[in-house]
């Protein structure tokens, strides 16, 4: 009879860990609040689909359906020492473990200009990350990864050994302790910690850029206070050197080729594809079409649109007609 499982699955892990899990074990249920395609994929294999990802709403699933072992691949709370010891917990993390526990990992990887990531599959504990691990494989970051090819590559390993990794320790492997005292952390990261800050170097912007691409909302700046998100963009080929620099300036764009050259704190990076709010993903010559612009926020161009708002409002409050008193009415 197949051991029973109850995955824990957030985020763009979870698909792959459901595909490992489903044949070796039964998966009795999946723990998803998205209504997605990888929650269909659960309740048409006959698991239960708990749109509840609270800690006590995975307690009480953990209760009702007693399963072997719960794997979790990405979760976002801590779950308390209790609950872990109903049963047999294991977790898919992103990182070389000790190094970079916490969360986005993947993106820190890159930020960090890291040369490799891994994948590690340990056990569960209370502490942050820190249980024994019970595989671990490297994945080198080439200088033209993103966060999407690196978890393409990532979720094919995890497709190919969660579940063995899990058998294993359910047979009796307890995994091997980490060394806590090599341990780093990587923080949560917010939507507004991938706004581009031209006066940084060219590598770290060209890295923000590829540490941000889907699953994830994208590095961001703004082209006439309008939000602009950069998908594409990488350090210009022999660029010119400015000794003189307006970090967020354009400074070349080729309209048939479809990039914009921009400024940055050393050097220039250059943009291929953009998008503006509300918009279709467009090559960047195609929304940024002057050498006089200034990419980013400035303090010039706010207060310019918050008196261009002032007039506009006294505009209106002069040409306001105020209404008279109702007519009496005859007869």
């Amino acid at each position: 009879m197949a051991r029973r499982i109850v995955l824990i699955g957030q985020g763009p892990t979870a698909a792959s860990a459901l595909d490992a899990l489903t044949g070796r074990f039964d998966v009795v249920a999946l723990v998803r609040p998205e209504a997605d395609e990888v929650a269909a994929a659960a309740a048409h294999a006959g698991a239960l689909v708990v749109g509840d990802a609270s800690p006590a709403a995975v307690a009480a699933t953990i209760g009702e359906l007693a399963p072997d072992a719960v794997v979790v691949s990405s979760y976002d709370r801590i779950l308390p020492a209790a609950l872990l010891d109903r049963c047999p917990f294991v977790n898919v993390h992103y990182a070389p473990l000790p190094e970079l526990r916490g969360r986005a990992t993947v993106n820190w990887a890159i930020l960090a200009g890291r040369a490799e990531t891994a994948i590690t599959i340990h056990v569960l504990v209370p502490e942050l990350d820190a249980g024994p691990v019970l595989f671990r494989h490297p994945v080198a970051i080439a200088p033209a990864d993103t966060v999407t090819t690196l978890y393409d590559r990532l979720n094919g390993l995890l497709r190919r050994h969660l579940a063995r990794a899990v058998e294993r320790h359910l047979d009796g492997d307890p995994g091997v302790p980490q060394d806590h005292a090599a341990a780093t952390y990587g923080c949560a990261r917010l939507p507004a910690d991938g706004e581009l800050d031209w006066t940084r170097p060219t590598a770290e912007l060209s890295a923000l850029v590829r540490a941000l691409t889907p699953p994830f909302p994208g590095a961001f700046t703004h082209h006439r206070t309008r939000r602009l998100t950069v998908w594409e963009a990488a350090p210009a080929p022999a660029p010119r050197r400015w000794a003189g620099r307006v970090p967020g300036r354009v400074v070349a764009r080729d309209a048939t080729a479809g990039w914009v050259d921009v400024l940055t704190g050393d050097g220039v990076l250059r943009l291929e594809r953009v998008q503006l709010e509300d918009g279709a993903v467009r090559p960047a010559a195609d929304v940024v079409t002057s050498v006089r612009a200034t990419l980013g926020l400035r303090p010039a161009e706010l207060l310019e649109r918050i008196r261009e708002l002032e007039r506009l409002l006294t505009d209106h409050d002069h040409h306001a007609v105020p209404a008279g008193p109702r007519a009496a009415s005859s007869g």
